[in-house]
């Protein structure tokens, strides 16, 4: 907690008066235009790996970057992204999933997660993705974990789509949806071309289509 404390002190008196300017602006109001859902790990950082600043990207993470799909009783994920597409009117959404995700390391195992229900019960939204995984052989364990995160990133692209505000937004041409993977390892971007279905680097593929 101490190393945090610090850096809170060192925003306050070295890198807040830089950007008071901009905070001013965002204290009023924020449109963001990305909403962007990513993995609860500490080793992802959203805004360090877009160079954001403040008040660009509406953040949702939790473990293995899920999105359940729309259903009577939404949750905090389905009320989230429905007032970024239908308040705050954000054009584009991103799942990104990453390398050596617990969640998808869980999945890929079997692991028994008897002692953690919730997490059990969370996971159950990869299922789909779990069942593609399961269907296919491998050549090694960790060729099945990467294959499960790309798996598992293009499932809550479709549980995406069942969310009403996504539905009409997609009908209406006003909403893009974007497949990523973050490599920790070599800080590589891996993105989902909508037209092969294949992931492939976005520093070599700037423009490759959405989803």
């Amino acid at each position: 907690m101490q190393e945090i404390i610090e850096g809170i002190i060192r925003f306050q008196r070295e890198v807040f008066p830089q950007q008071s300017g901009l905070f001013k602006r965002l204290s009023t109001a924020q449109s963001p235009s990305v909403l962007f859902v990513t993995c609860s790990d500490s080793r992802v950082v959203p805004e360090l790996l877009t160079q954001t600043e403040p008040g660009a990207l509406f953040v949702i993470r939790n473990a293995g970057n899920i999105v359940p799909s729309y259903g009577p009783e939404p949750g905090g994920v389905s009320a989230t992204v429905e007032y970024a597409v239908a308040v705050l009117g954000v054009r584009d959404i991103v799942i990104c999933g990453h390398s050596n995700c617990g969640a998808m390391t869980a999945i890929s195992t079997c692991m028994n997660l008897d002692h953690l229900p919730a997490v059990a019960g969370w996971l159950r939204h990869a299922d789909a993705a779990r069942a593609i995984n399961a269907s296919r052989t491998y050549d090694s364990d960790a060729h099945r974990l990467d294959s499960l995160v790309k798996d598992n990133v293009i499932a809550q692209l479709s549980n995406l789509r069942t969310h009403p505000s996504v539905a009409v937004g997609l009908v209406n041409k006003k909403l893009n949806l974007h497949g990523w993977i973050f490599d920790i390892e070599s800080g590589t971007m891996l993105a989902l071309d909508g037209r092969t279905g294949e992931f492939l680097p976005l520093v070599e593929n700037p423009e490759i289509y959405a989803v």
